[in-house]
């Protein structure tokens, strides 16, 4: 059977806006499925701008600037979709997002090596003091020692957050003859040799270099301070490729001068500019052997290739079939496309007997359901139905009328 790629929405007026300079890769995706009206805009918009801009916006892909928040999505009369073109989904408000019917996806697997390669690679350079070193050099003065420079192989690499990067960064550490321990707030089989610290005062306190692996939530913040801090062992060396918000860089900042940590990569921070070219500060700045980039661990042109393919097949997936599989919003159901039917997509408020109401709606109307799927999460039911195709506009009325629906969509 060959794949559908109709909506009952006609494409050309679909309106898809990509912020942030998403790969053209995933630009071309959406063109190459028919759908004409993209608009690709190299920077992040403001809550004021984006308020204006999303009125008639089917489909929005962001990265990790641009801030969806309830005002956005209160604006937002057509979005279907929102793809975050990165790991994370923190900054959109998924809250309001779930209780609008509004589905988002990411990519959380897509830069995962550009991530893990990088860590191992500052781990060299912090190791071996070249920061100090080339500094030395651009002022004109020759700094040729080996005091204080050492090798990676038979050292203790620590990963705080045992997912998808850092077990990647493990995998690859081992390669260099390292010894891996790691710290999750779960029990993960480890990859390798690897081994699970329970305490992550243990973790610091072995460790030659600390590397940080975890998502940006309650619990996470300001999880590295100076109450873990003074259990990493003397002159370790500390990386943060995760997020901002999960290190006090005042205290990190008191652990480097100290001596207590001989050295520090930061790619992610608490505030971090909107914009190419803006200005920027961090307590951080102007210490020796460290090593501060702008949010690029995953910037690598593979990565956002990756990134651009993986999200616009699963917004594509989601606009032209109806699959959630992704989502963090609508309940995930993988639906095959069924022939000479007509595809209804029902969001719904989860709460008991709407999928009876549903039903009763169809059955009193002899409207026959050819093809019915369910999944729920905790506030949201989503209903994927095939139905007679020459009764497909009466169902469709008929669901948009059922108590407690958040959403219904003639899919094809």
């Amino acid at each position: 059977m060959s794949e559908r790629k109709i909506t009952s929405y006609p494409k050309e007026k679909i309106n898809i806006l990509l912020l942030e300079n998403i790969s053209e890769a995933a630009a071309n995706e959406f063109k190459d499925a028919g759908y004409a009206n993209v608009k690709r805009l190299t920077g992040a918009l403001s809550e004021e701008d984006l308020v204006r801009e999303i009125k008639d916006v089917h489909l929005l892909g962001i990265r990790s600037k641009t801030q969806v928040t309830a005002a956005v999505l209160e604006a937002a009369n057509k979005l279907q979709a929102i793809g975050c073109f990165c790991i994370g989904t923190n900054q959109v408000d998924l809250k309001t997002a779930r209780t609008s019917g509004v589905a988002v996806f990411n990519a959380p697997y897509s830069n995962t090596r550009s991530v893990a390669e990088l860590v191992i690679g500052l781990s060299i350079m912090l190791i071996r003091r070249i920061p100090d070193k080339n500094a030395a050099a651009h002022e004109g003065i020759w700094k040729k020692e080996a005091t204080g420079s050492f090798e990676l192989r038979g050292k203790t690499l620590g990963i705080v957050g045992y997912g998808n990067i850092g077990s990647q960064v493990s995998v690859l550490a081992e390669g260099m003859g390292m010894n891996v321990l790691y710290y999750d707030v779960e029990t993960k089989l480890p990859l390798g040799n690897a081994v699970q610290e329970r305490q992550l005062k243990e973790l610091f306190s072995k460790s030659d270099i600390i590397t940080l692996h975890v998502p940006s939530t309650a619990r996470t913040e300001n999880m590295i301070d100076k109450e873990i801090l003074q259990y990493a062992k003397k002159g370790a060396i500390f990386i943060n490729y995760a997020r901002g918000e999960v290190v006090n860089l005042d205290d990190l900042k008191d652990a480097l001068v100290s001596g207590q940590l001989s050295g520090a990569a930061i790619d992610v921070f608490p505030i971090e500019p909107e914009k190419n070219g803006a200005a920027f500060s961090t307590p951080l700045q102007k210490l020796s052997n460290v090593i501060l980039t702008p949010h690029i661990g995953g910037s690598t042109e593979e990565a956002q290739f990756n990134i651009g393919l993986d999200v616009s097949a699963k917004m594509l997936n989601y606009l032209e079939k109806g699959a959630s599989f992704g989502s963090h919003t609508i309940p995930a159901i993988s639906v095959p496309a069924v022939e000479n039917t007509h595809r209804i997509l029902h969001i719904h408020e989860n709460v008991p007997g709407v999928l009876s109401a549903i039903n009763t709606a169809l059955s009193q109307n002899k409207i026959n359901i050819l093809g019915q799927y369910l999944k729920t999460n905790d506030t949201i039911g989503y209903v994927v139905l095939d139905v007679d195709s020459k009764l497909s506009q009466e169902a469709f009325t008929l669901l948009k009328e059922v108590p407690h629906t958040i959403k219904a969509r003639l899919l094809y």
